[in-house]
């Protein structure tokens, strides 16, 4: 028992280690090889946690030779074009100017099901309405609305916003967070006057974000009732 419970940990490291080496993206966001890596990675970690008969060592090469080909394949796609293209495929238009394209879709093995339902997701009802549907390489649709359905923007009625940037969380669960501070030009001291003013303690607060423009959000943490 202690065994297979060493072991289990031990290969949730290295597999969050290597998760972690390999990048941030979603798994709907995942390229097709990262998409195969990731499900051998998990198929390679699983079998020795529950067969301790399986030698650590190679698992644990076998993982990582996996992550160095990624690594590899990901360095040769940023520099070549051609590779970019085998590995990951092309982004493909779908609807021009409200027009199906129905010989990509055929190709892409869409149905009109599949693309309806993407329109929808992204908040379009009429195929009519589309200038650009682009079939991006990670699987997603990208959507641009002809000019008469868009939204109107601030940039469109010549109004001049300020920029209050980013809200950085200042406090978080009664603690400061420092690492944001430079980011939305806050200092320790305006903080705690930020804080006094809210008429509470510190740790009083569950969340606190500031902005640029010295806006705040703060919440309060809930009693616990007796």
């Amino acid at each position: 028992m202690l065994t297979s419970f060493v072991r289990t940990g031990i290969l949730l490291i290295i597999v969050i280690f290597a998760v972690r080496i390999m990048g941030k993206r979603q798994i709907g966001q995942l390229q097709p090889a990262e998409l195969v890596v990731t499900i051998l990675l998990s198929e390679i970690a699983a079998t020795p946690m529950q067969d301790n008969d399986i030698p650590m060592l190679n698992t644990v090469v076998a993982i990582l030779v996996l992550v160095s080909i990624e690594i590899f394949l990901s360095a040769l796609s940023m520099k070549s074009i051609r590779i970019r293209s085998l590995l990951q495929g092309n982004s493909l238009i779908l609807i021009r100017n409200g027009v199906i394209d129905q010989a990509q879709i055929k190709r892409l093995r869409f149905t009109l099901d599949d693309l309806l339902e993407a329109l929808r997701q992204k908040d379009v009802f009429n195929v009519s309405d589309v200038q650009y549907a682009i079939a991006e390489t990670d699987g997603t649709l990208s959507v641009m609305l002809k000019p008469e359905k868009r939204s109107v923007s601030i940039e469109d009625m010549d109004i001049v916003k300020e920029d209050t940037g980013l809200p950085c969380v200042v406090v978080m669960d009664g603690n400061i967070i420092r690492s944001d501070f430079k980011d939305c030009g806050m200092t320790e001291e305006k903080l705690r006057k930020i804080i006094k003013n809210t008429g509470h303690d510190i740790f009083d607060i569950y969340l606190m974000t500031v902005d640029k423009a010295g806006n705040t959000n703060t919440v309060i943490k809930e009693r616990k009732h007796d």
